[in-house]
């Protein structure tokens, strides 16, 4: 097969699939050292009874498995010597950092060219790592199908509003408008299998980093609370490297917890917990950055943009809680320093790659892009 023919055949699957953009012809190949996936903690069950070839189908005398995680990674030639692991948020899964909706190039790859080994995690109980030891409760809205949340998601995650039935992106918002990327966002919501448990995803997330080494520590929003937690209980986080945290707690040292904005819906208001002192100065030994987007305001109509501005406030008072006790934890508002209209989802977002410059440049002020 020559080399013009399979360029063609390759460009005419994408148009075909209905994926095609820019970077499936002009990017240049990204070269694999290696690459795999494994599961990674996890607990079993021992049914009662005893199993049977007649009645291969009861549960009796068998074992269930779950809880555990699922590890994707790509490690480029001569990676760089901190890999980068992320964390998805609530109802999401690792596909938050494969592919934005319109089609561009991900975290997964951006960072890859760069030279960092990437590793995608499914956490506990949701996506590729669905199975679990615990039904899901009424508790969670989020575990079960059909789920209808597309207005609800679609507001909390600041990409804009719903006229009656019609999505409407914010005018001002670095996220692509056409009816295809927006339906590709909706179908990236993923629904728990078991019950939500972060201190179990913080336990596992660590035997990770434990299994890996020493690594850079990449969350988002619900992700925030397991990478705080992941740092009490192994000491190869290098950094952690925070896009929009929040909607699970904030963590402070016991004594130090702060009030907390009110949202005007009051159940979407940010949250703290208190931790051990002897925890929380776990946080001050690593360099920490939070990116937080654009149409961040308090609003009495606005659900998303109101309640992101609470989390903000949370964040803020999260950050100078870290700084007084010796830390190195810095908070970047994007459209303070030029990068405007992102939205929840910012690393999906139209400036993607101009976010990826910036985390870029802080892991190299803190000599983590060797």
């Amino acid at each position: 097969m020559n080399k013009k023919f399979f360029k063609n055949a390759v460009l005419t699957l994408a148009l075909a699939a209905g994926i095609f953009s820019a970077n499936v012809v002009d990017a240049k190949p990204i070269t694999l050292e290696t690459q795999g996936s494994y599961a990674i903690g996890g607990t079993t069950i021992q049914h009662d009874g005893t199993f049977s070839t007649k009645n291969f189908l009861s549960p009796e005398g068998q074992k269930a498995y779950g809880d555990h995680a699922y590890v994707f990674y790509q490690i480029p030639v001569n990676a760089k010597k901190y890999p980068i692991i992320f964390q998805h948020g609530g109802a999401q899964s690792k596909r938050t950092w494969e592919s934005t909706p319109d089609g561009r190039e991900g975290f997964q790859n951006i960072f890859l060219r760069k030279g960092y080994g990437v590793y995608l995690v499914d956490q506990p109980r949701i996506g590729e790592a669905g199975l679990s030891t615990q039904a899901a409760s009424d508790a969670n809205p989020w575990a079960g199908n059909p789920l209808y949340a597309d207005k609800t998601l679609f507001m909390l995650s600041r990409v804009g509003l719903y006229d009656g039935d019609t999505p409407r992106v914010f005018d001002n918002a670095a996220f692509p408008k056409d009816a295809a990327s927006i339906d590709q966002f909706q179908r990236s919501w993923t629904n728990y299998t078991g019950e939500l448990d972060n201190d179990l995803n913080a336990d596992v997330l660590a035997k990770l980093f434990d299994k890996v080494g020493p690594s850079i520590l990449a969350a988002h929003s619900m992700g925030g609370t397991i990478a705080w937690r992941t740092t009490f209980r192994t000491d190869n986080v290098k950094a952690i490297v925070a896009f929009e945290p929040g909607g699970t707690p904030f963590v402070f040292p016991e004594g130090e917890v702060p009030e907390a904005e009110k949202a005007t819906f009051e159940m979407l208001g940010a949250s703290a917990m208190a931790v051990p002192l002897k925890d929380f100065m776990k946080l001050t030994k690593i360099p920490i950055v939070l990116y937080y987007g654009d149409n961040i305001k308090k609003s009495s109509e606005l659900v998303g943009p109101d309640k992101w501005y609470t989390e903000l406030d949370m964040a803020k008072k999260f950050v100078a809680t870290i700084n007084r006790h010796g830390g190195d934890a810095t908070l970047v508002e994007l459209p303070k320093v030029g990068l405007k209209g992102n939205t929840h989802f910012l690393m999906g977002d139209l400036n993607n790659k101009e976010l990826a410059d910036l985390v870029e440049q802080w892991l190299k002020s803190k000599g983590l892009d060797k």
